[in-house]
């Protein structure tokens, strides 16, 4: 089912929202392919929202397309972010509003260590957790912190690509597959924080092929299938329909 925001005719989408993070009738494409089609969802303040499907589904152009980077391109449709209209900005002045987008890749810079890693994302204002925070939450990245980044195990830079998220004033966590070539011992680890995060009152939306962690961790649900939207509920429910995810998910 895809539900789409209830905007009052004739008044101002900033102040008709009904949600901190919605997404209206939005469009996307990479040069000629049409990606995302036409999808509305919402996102409420503090909760974290698991954006599901299979391969090619357009879950992760999704997560770009919130961030405004400039691939793909949005076309048609409304973002709006706490009543700001995001479709109207580029990536750095979403990054200021508070979006944050962690990549599948993560993006560690090389020659870095751990700790110039969190200093380079605080930089500029707004500014958001402290380091000494950040190594409280990854005690971990503490013990790093002189290390070259790009020379951690996995999980070690997925927690430092989050906690470089966090060193920024952020109201959204944008996660591209960060269970992704983790064992099961980190994705505990990696959830335990996600859910500390939440404590916190920081939305997340999380992409991740691994659906069924994603949805015990998560509140809502989108799954989208050929760049709409198929389902817009509960976690609960899609773990409780078999038929669903066999269908959309494969699980």
């Amino acid at each position: 089912m895809n539900v789409k925001p209830d905007f009052s005719k004739g008044k101002n989408l900033a102040e008709t929202a009904p949600a901190f993070l919605s997404i209206w009738e939005m469009e996307s494409y990479y040069g000629e392919s049409y990606i995302v089609q036409n999808i509305s969802f919402n996102v409420h303040e503090g909760e974290i929202l698991a954006l599901l499907g299979r391969n090619g589904a357009g879950k992760t152009s999704t997560l770009r397309s919130i961030a405004r980077m400039d691939s793909p391109q949005v076309t048609h449709g409304e973002i709006w972010l706490d009543h700001q209209p995001l479709h109207t900005m580029v990536s750095h002045q979403a990054s200021s509003l508070g979006i944050a987008l962690v990549p599948e890749d993560r993006c560690i810079i090389p020659g870095l260590t751990v700790e110039e890693n969190l200093q380079l994302a605080q930089i500029a204002p707004p500014i958001g957790w402290s380091i000494e925070r950040l190594y409280e939450l990854f005690p971990r990245l503490g013990e790093r912190r002189k290390q070259e980044g790009v020379t951690l195990s996995g999980g070690e830079q997925q927690m430092l690509a989050i906690a470089r998220a966090l060193a920024r004033d952020i109201k959204v966590l944008l996660l591209d597959e960060p269970y992704e070539g983790l064992a099961p011992v980190i994705v505990d680890e990696i959830e335990k924080t996600l859910r500390i995060i939440k404590e916190q009152g920081i939305t997340t939306v999380i992409v991740e092929q691994n659906a069924v962690r994603a949805l015990e961790l998560a509140d809502r649900a989108v799954i989208l299938d050929t760049g709409g939207i198929v389902f817009d509920g509960s976690a609960a429910e899609v773990l409780g329909n078999e038929e669903l995810r066999a269908e959309y998910l494969a699980i």
